[in-house]
């Protein structure tokens, strides 16, 4: 009763207490003494007390559950803490073949990228993606053709010795002496005096009739190697033209001519000092220039004599079209089915030494022979490559490597381009999968230096999709540990990947892939392409 009585006194002292009328505050205080639920209240129903005894199951089953899961993650954890980290998973290896003694702890931590290729969870690409790149491509084609078309129109006009002919019409002899007060239609306002009348003005009907490729150049640095070309080969000359599209940034473009519009011939080949036609265009042909003949090159490119160029895609409609319309023919020669014959027997040969090896030995053989080549030329000579092929243990006959060796050197200098002796002995993978390698290093290298650093690699690597990481038997940071540790292994500098080993590194992964979807998922899962 005191507590009741302080509150009201409490209540009617200060005024500025809020009154809430008719509150017995009485019964604010018996009610905690009390039972709170209504005594007077009807009985649950069948209905209502099945319900909450179902409820009651549910609940009681979720918790054993949920107990159990964390029991067996807690030993699936154990276990794999006790395990060797240098067990490949039996999803990450290609083929029912068992693992051979030759494979080092390096082979099995790179056949573990393999395991993307294998995951159920990304063998349905994004299309939404694919689609958006696919209609850039288009837009940034015909970019490049209207330009092409833009230069060629205005410059053949104004350019055309026939310009500086004398018009047979006479001149208007009742122009007014001062310029100035004379007519705006007796004024004089062109630039130069052209007269557009000449006979062999190029016009639009004649350049489009042509042929659009895309290319890239076979190189080792990055920079020229992710250069963005497309040509043109216009059949009324049979002459070509390459242009560089570049981007900077996101809304600026620029597109430049790279190889001036002219008749060209081979320059390296069973058919050097040919003329180019229609059938030296498709996929996977090579294009070869001389340096000297195009001084506007970047310094890089002037470096070789012979710039050559690897055709990436054609305009298979025109290219159709325009054959039939020509009736020309691929006229391969009895010496190139031979030497192409040669070539493909030895790489066989190579790759079955390679498929489960082929990352350390495609890595190792490019730094050796980058090594071996002390003048920086790119050139060494016939003991070089017999001796790097001895060192890696890759088994050619004498009588295949001296067939080969001819094709090679086929000027008779006896020196060649490593480069070239590696991609012919033992082969390449096709454009499609050399597309996704450039896409993927040039994300990488945002700024366009030709070199990545490792720790923006550490950074743009996701191992969040691979099966292991999934399954539970590895984590994130032991599949990215083991694919540094491969990488860095293939690079000259401990802390950054040039374009080349990058190139190497897949390229070696590649030989150990049969389908080319399966090797997309291997290189854009974790590069997030």
């Amino acid at each position: 009763m005191s507590a009741k009585m302080d509150l009201k006194s409490c209540a009617m002292e200060d005024p500025c207490l809020p009154v809430v009328p008719q509150l017995d505050l009485g019964s604010l205080v018996d009610s905690d003494e009390e039972d709170r639920i209504p005594e007077n209240l009807p009985a649950p129903t069948d209905k209502y007390k099945l319900k909450h005894q179902q409820y009651k199951t549910e609940m009681t089953g979720g918790y054993k559950q949920y107990s159990q899961r964390n029991a067996e993650k807690a030993k699936s954890s154990i276990t794999h803490q006790q395990t060797p980290r240098n067990k490949t998973d039996d999803k990450c290896v290609q083929g029912a073949e068992a693992i051979t003694d030759d494979l080092t702890t390096l082979d099995r931590k790179a056949l573990l990228q393999l395991g993307y290729a294998a995951n159920p969870h990304i063998l349905q690409r994004s299309t939404g993606k694919s689609d958006a790149d696919v209609v850039a491509a288009e837009k940034k084609k015909q970019m490049v053709a209207e330009q092409v078309m833009i230069d060629h129109l205005s410059r053949a006009v104004i350019s055309d010795p026939e310009q500086n002919l004398t018009s047979e019409k006479p001149e208007i002899s009742h122009i007014l002496p001062d310029s100035k007060l004379a007519p705006i239609r007796f004024r004089k306002r062109t630039l130069h005096e052209t007269k557009i009348r000449t006979q062999s003005t190029l016009t639009e009907n004649i350049l489009s009739h042509k042929v659009q490729f895309d290319g890239r150049i076979i190189s080792r640095n990055g920079r020229d190697a992710c250069r963005e070309l497309v040509g043109f080969f216009f059949t009324h000359d049979q002459s070509l033209t390459i242009y560089e599209y570049r981007q900077f940034g996101k809304n600026r473009t620029n597109v430049l001519p790279f190889i001036q519009k002219n008749i060209y011939c081979h320059q390296r080949g069973r058919r050097k000092g040919k003329q180019y036609r229609l059938a030296d265009l498709y996929v996977g042909a090579n294009l070869t220039f001389l340096s000297s003949d195009h001084p506007r090159l970047p310094e890089s490119v002037k470096e070789n004599t012979v710039l050559t160029l690897r055709i990436t895609n054609v305009d298979w409609r025109a290219l159709d079209s325009l054959k039939t319309d020509s009736e020309e023919h691929d006229d391969v020669t009895s010496e190139e089915a031979n030497d192409r014959k040669i070539l493909k027997a030895i790489q066989d040969l190579l790759k079955e030494q390679l498929r489960r090896r082929g990352v350390r030995i495609l890595t190792g053989l490019g730094k050796h022979l980058q090594q071996l080549d002390k003048e920086g030329n790119g050139l060494l000579d016939k003991a070089d490559f017999k001796q790097a092929l001895k060192l890696f243990r890759l088994e050619v006959s004498e009588n295949d490597f001296e067939s080969f060796w001819l094709i090679l050197n086929s000027s008779g200098n006896g020196r060649a381009d490593y480069g070239e002796f590696k991609r012919a002995i033992i082969g390449e993978m096709n454009e499609y999968r050399k597309s996704f390698v450039r896409k993927a290093f040039m994300k990488l290298d945002f700024n366009k230096t030709g070199s990545v650093s490792i720790i923006d690699i550490r950074k743009c690597y996701c191992a969040k999709m691979h099966p292991r990481v999934i399954s539970g038997h590895s984590t994130e940071e032991e599949i990215k540990s083991s694919f540094l540790e491969t990488l860095k292994d293939a690079c000259s500098k401990s802390d950054e990947v040039s374009y080349g080993e990058f190139e190497d590194y897949y390229e070696g992964l590649s030989i150990g892939i049969v389908d080319d979807e399966d090797f997309v998922n291997v290189l854009c899962t974790p590069w997030g392409i």
